[in-house]
């Protein structure tokens, strides 16, 4: 079971990395996009790793990003991806859908038959939540470093420069 404590320490190594808050930012809604993809066995992290490493954004943050929409919330989110790219294509799909069982079969089936509006509703919910993380992220991040006066410094210089301190 994860702890409090775990995940106080993992917020405040985030907050404090010697990064931009919109370089960390980035990387982070760059990961919720990622996360809002149909689940495929390993696709996300390796995703997100592949990404960062082209784009040049911090690894931890996009990884973290990937978490955001867990087991416990992937089925309703695929229900709704779904249903609103549905809704956009104007209803057209092969047949409703319906889910019986959550084995990887009746999964799989599921998206090779819906994938048009599954893909479209996925992208879409994807970029509205990774435009919404990358403002709550930024805004985090200044005000976790507001409270530590050498973080507070490292930033206002960051903005001033525009760019990451070597």
């Amino acid at each position: 079971m994860i702890s409090k404590e775990k995940l106080k320490q993992q917020f405040k190594t985030i907050m404090s990395l010697d990064s931009h808050p919109g370089h960390i930012s980035t990387g982070f809604a760059l990961g919720v996009f990622i996360s809002f993809t149909p689940p495929v066995p390993g696709f996300h992290t390796a995703a997100a790793l592949i990404l960062s490493f082209v784009f040049r954004l911090n690894k931890l943050t996009c990884l973290t990003g990937t978490w955001v929409n867990s087991p416990i919330t992937v089925v309703p989110s695929l229900l709704l991806s779904y249903k609103l790219g549905k809704w956009i294509l104007g209803g057209r799909g092969t047949a409703e859908l319906k889910i019986r069982t959550m084995d990887w079969a009746t999964l799989k089936g599921v998206m090779i038959h819906h994938s048009k509006p599954l893909m479209l509703g996925s992208s879409i919910i994807g970029f509205v939540a990774a435009i919404a993380s990358y403002f709550i992220c930024y805004r985090l991040v200044i005000f976790f470093r507001r409270k530590d006066a050498a973080l507070a410094e490292m930033t206002r210089e960051m903005e001033e420069v525009g760019e990451e301190l070597e």
